[in-house]
């Protein structure tokens, strides 16, 4: 079994950058396409931003402009860089990837970390 872990998160003024990282919980072959999500209190979870293994990138209209999605495919890593944070940005941050490659042969489908905070002050 493997997680994701996220990281990077906190609290930031209007305004104002935050990178978050998704890393996997132990050593891994690849990971296919790569997503970041984020949960607001009361709210659905939502999609942010999406990344294939290819480097092709989909964005919520919300983030457009202002977030950009980024992986390093050597090191099995994910990013999101987050500028001109709003208020509206404030959620807990999830990282997901649609499928994992554990070893070869032998893979693990939807996997998600367990979040960061994001916490963005007007």
């Amino acid at each position: 079994q493997v997680q994701l872990v996220e990281s990077g998160g906190g609290l930031v003024q209007a305004g104002g950058s935050l990178n978050l990282s998704c890393a996997a919980s132990r050593n891994i072959f690849s990971i296919n396409a790569m997503g970041w999500y984020r949960q607001a209190p009361g709210k659905q979870r939502e999609l942010v931003a999406t990344i294939t293994r290819g480097g092709s990138t989909n964005y919520a209209d919300p983030v457009k402009g202002r977030f950009t999605i980024s992986r390093d495919n050597a090191k099995n890593m994910g990013y999101l860089q987050m500028n001109s944070l709003k208020p509206e940005d404030t959620a807990v941050y999830y990282c997901n990837a649609d499928r994992v490659l554990i070893s070869p042969g032998v893979s693990q489908n939807n996997v998600w970390g367990q979040g960061t905070q994001v916490t963005v002050s007007s």
